[in-house]
């Protein structure tokens, strides 16, 4: 079988990750008993999923002119996805992120990203889509996913929008560019108005044609609609250690495996497995399995 390639195109940044027993209600101080670095970011962290279950990932994104910019390059090659599409940005400083994570795995996420990092798309390398069989884009580089989408759209080539919590305006622009829109629970509710997963997915397929709509719903699962029906595959049930990255794991394995040639069901069953085993894990996308991993837990699931 020809190894799946997709390229991710999203913001990135250096993520110090905490863990506590609680997280305080009030102002005051904590004593982590573990505690991680990683450079992520939702594209970023689905791109390494997609690598690390079996895939080739290339990134499309920004980081400073500085030394965490550079470094941050540095560790995303070691993962073995395809870096040269990491743009350091002249005069733009590196993003950065500070993640409290509790007994039960939920976590506080605090992000800076400089305003003034270069939003430019423009040197995107969009002939390399050519090699790709699937695009994958966050919501947090607006202009390098309008610009990305829109390019794999006229090229016939299927795109996936991780269609997170963001400004209304912003899913507005970039759900209708997709092929596959991905959403979290909360980033549809956003988008559609709608609490209730089932009537906002049907809502979003009635405003336009996708390929594909659905939903990452944590420990419920993933929902979608198919030929006018809800469709479910349920997460197994795991303890939660860690959460942060869960929801992009799930992305980069349920790219990986429509661009196998999966179903959506097969697709989505292997995707909640990684992203299940993942939150087993402290780490961030550092706890996403291997492809072994994720198969062997399927069968013991």
């Amino acid at each position: 079988m020809t190894i799946p390639r997709l390229v991710s195109v999203g913001a990135t940044c250096l993520t110090t990750i905490y863990r506590v027993d609680a997280i305080p209600a009030a102002p005051g101080k904590a004593l982590a008993h573990q505690a991680a670095r990683v450079t992520d970011g939702m594209a970023i962290s689905a791109a390494c999923a997609f690598q690390r279950l079996g895939g080739h990932a290339a990134i499309w994104a920004r980081v400073g002119s500085d030394a965490q910019g550079k470094a941050m390059k540095a560790e995303l090659a070691e993962t073995g996805v395809n870096v040269d599409a990491i743009r350091e940005c002249p005069g733009g400083n590196s993003s950065h992120a500070s993640v409290t994570v509790d007994a039960k795995g939920e976590r506080i996420v605090i992000v800076y990203h400089d305003p003034g990092l270069d939003p430019d798309p423009a040197w995107l390398p969009l002939d390399d889509l050519a090699k790709a069989d699937f695009v994958h884009s966050d919501v947090r580089w607006i202009q390098g996913s309008v610009h990305t989408l829109t390019a794999a759209r006229a090229r016939g080539i299927r795109a996936m929008l991780d269609a997170e919590t963001t400004a209304p305006d912003i899913l507005a622009t970039l759900v209708p560019l997709a092929t596959h829109a991905v959403f979290s629970d909360a980033g549809l509710a956003v988008h559609t108005g709608i609490a209730d997963v089932e009537q906002g997915l049907r809502d979003v397929v009635a405003r336009k044609t996708h390929a594909h709509v659905g939903a990452s719903c944590g420990a419920k699962g993933y929902y979608w609609i198919e030929d006018g029906a809800l469709r479910h595959v349920p997460a197994p049930r795991i303890d939660a250690v860690d959460t942060l990255a869960a929801g992009d794991v799930f992305h980069g394995a349920l790219a990986l495996g429509l661009a196998e040639g999966r179903s959506i069901e097969q697709a989505a069953q292997l995707a909640c497995a990684a992203a299940s085993l993942k939150c087993t894990k402290f780490g961030g996308r550092l706890g996403c399995p291997t492809r072994e991993e994720a198969e062997a837990f399927m069968r013991g699931a």
